[in-house]
């Protein structure tokens, strides 16, 4: 049996490092989380009469760029437990990343050392919010565009085994989420036009690359009809609504370059010189989930590494020496798919209201992944140090995360020892006006009444099943419930509370929001830390 190498030694206990943390902890700390499982195991249940899914949800019948997460996990949740299965979900997500880049490099002939600078981008702040299905369509969007390189520049007989790879995975990037299918819109025509074939320059050569992204277009197109179809509710100032048509000055939201800048990268300033701090650069959107920055140490020594390894190549141009077999074309196709995706951060929408959130913001994880992939081809003997260097940047990011992640966990375990004192088939409300935890960072506990929902087989009053992306639709009428999850303080109790019969509470004491209705209508059941759980009586 042959002996892994070096290369391989230092991937696999790299890749061991950046999932690990998925490891430490039972209830995952990522915003939306609880959101998707709940939906998940709604649609994992939808016949199960012990619950309330069969009465009030029912199956979307029409194409939703949401169903690969959903779709995957509830298949998954055939043979695993729910929590197990989306545990091995996010863990391919993480490793995915830097997998796919190293696909991608090789596919451009070069080495795939630096796609392992880009596993602490996997743990960035999109993340931390729970745009599973974002983060999963980044790996397959980076191997589609292998694939289709390899369509152009793979000898006659593999380009048909290539270009089913590109037509699958670009699929797939659909059915997960379009934004990464956006970027590959632009990205595909940049491969298509700067990578040679073996025969030549003649575009029949590129006929068989074009043809193999034809199906996921053609989805596309069907994608876009149905949602133009139904065009979204508009409902001035009101959130998660259009304000005015899709692209309207009033709809379309808009940060300044100054903003996006800064949410990339932050120096921070001297409070009484005003000098700026270059050695505290951090990096509030590609890190972040722990609250005293420590995390911030992997995005910067990847960085650093990066640099290190160009002025090395610079180093070796000035003595004169070129031992690399990197082409003309290789050097600088992963630089213009870096500039596109750049470009796709600074120059798309923060909002389309009723539409896509936080658009721009989410292409600064897959900029900086490319940008540090982009470093110049070196030497195998300096590729080689540099590809140790990367491997110990993933324990360097590991060490926080699981730390943080550990103290989540026990906070958290208030949440779930709550929903043991809940009714059967319960609607929950969340009352959340604390959402934070004091173990990382995010508003973490701001879809907590999923939690209780998703245990007891009930509803909650906030639902994705609300929304067109989502694979799963309300039967009738959606329930009843305050604007935004983000106000409870809006909520008004015969408009919405006389609805449900349990309510989540934390941050306020139940009694200083319910008032006098504890005392005839409803009760507190439970207190766990800092949540309550209030039940109407005789449920």
């Amino acid at each position: 049996m042959r002996r892994p190498t070096t290369e391989q030694i230092v991937w696999i206990l790299a890749l061991i490092c950046g999932v690990a943390p998925l490891w430490a902890t039972q209830a995952i700390p990522l915003v939306d989380l609880p959101q998707h499982l709940h939906l998940i195991s709604v649609l994992h249940r939808l016949d199960d009469a012990s619950t309330l899914f069969p009465e009030y949800f029912a199956r979307r019948p029409e194409l939703t760029p949401y169903l690969g997460y959903y779709y995957v996990v509830s298949l998954l949740n055939w043979l695993l437990p729910l929590e197990l299965a989306n545990r091995i979900f996010l863990s391919a997500v993480i490793a995915g990343l830097p997998l796919s880049l190293a696909f991608l490099l090789r596919s451009l002939n070069r080495p795939a050392w630096p796609a392992l600078l880009a596993l602490p981008f996997a743990w960035g702040d999109s993340f931390a919010w729970g745009f599973v299905n974002y983060c999963a369509s980044l790996p397959l969007a980076i191997v589609t565009c292998g694939c289709f390189v390899r369509v152009i520049a793979s000898e006659q007989r593999e380009r048909f085994k290539w270009g089913i790879g590109v037509g699958v995975t670009l699929v797939l990037v659909l059915l997960f989420h379009v934004q990464s299918f956006i970027f590959l819109a632009f990205a595909l025509p940049l491969l298509l036009l700067t990578t040679p074939a073996p025969e030549g320059k003649s575009w029949r050569i590129r006929i068989p690359a074009l043809i193999s992204v034809s199906p996921g277009v053609v989805i596309f197109l069907i994608w876009i009809a149905i949602r133009l179809s139904h065009p979204a509710e508009i409902a001035p100032g009101q959130p998660w609504k259009a304000w005015g048509p899709m692209f309207s000055k009033e709809n379309v939201a808009w940060k300044t370059p100054e903003q996006n800048l800064n949410e990339f990268v932050t120096v921070p300033k001297d409070p009484q010189t005003g000098a700026r701090n270059y050695a505290e650069t951090v990096f509030p959107v590609l890190a972040g989930m722990v609250p005293d920055g420590t995390d911030q140490r992997a995005p910067r020594l990847v960085f650093l590494i990066a640099i290190a390894a160009v002025i090395a190549r610079l180093a070796q141009m000035r003595a004169g020496s070129n031992d690399t077999k990197e082409g003309k074309f290789a050097r600088w196709r992963i630089v213009g798919l870096t500039a596109l995706a750049f470009a796709l951060l600074f120059l798309t929408p923060w909002d389309i209201r009723g539409f896509v959130y936080s658009m721009n913001t989410r292409y600064a994880h897959l900029a900086a992944a490319l940008l540090v992939s982009a470093v110049p081809v070196l030497p195998e003997k300096w590729s080689e140090r540099f590809l140790i260097a990367a491997g110990l940047a993933a324990l360097v990011l590991m060490a926080p995360l699981w730390t943080a992640f550990r103290a989540f966990d026990l906070e958290s375990q208030a949440l779930t020892k709550l929903a043991q004192s809940a009714g059967e088939k319960p609607k929950v409300m969340g009352l959340i006006y604390a959402t934070g935890s004091r173990a990382v960072t995010h508003p973490l506990y701001l879809h907590a009444s999923c939690v209780v929902a998703r245990e007891r087989g009930g509803l909650t009053n906030f639902s994705f099943a609300s929304t067109p992306h989502s694979p799963l639709m309300y039967q009738g009428a959606i329930p009843p419930t305050f604007p935004s999850e983000w106000r409870p303080d809006t909520m008004n109790w015969e408009q919405h509370g006389k609805y449900y019969d349990h309510f989540v509470i934390r941050g306020p004491r139940p009694e200083q929001i319910l008032g006098g209705l504890l005392q005839t209508e409803l009760y507190v059941a439970a207190q766990e830390g800092d949540f309550f759980l209030v039940r109407r009586r005789g449920r």
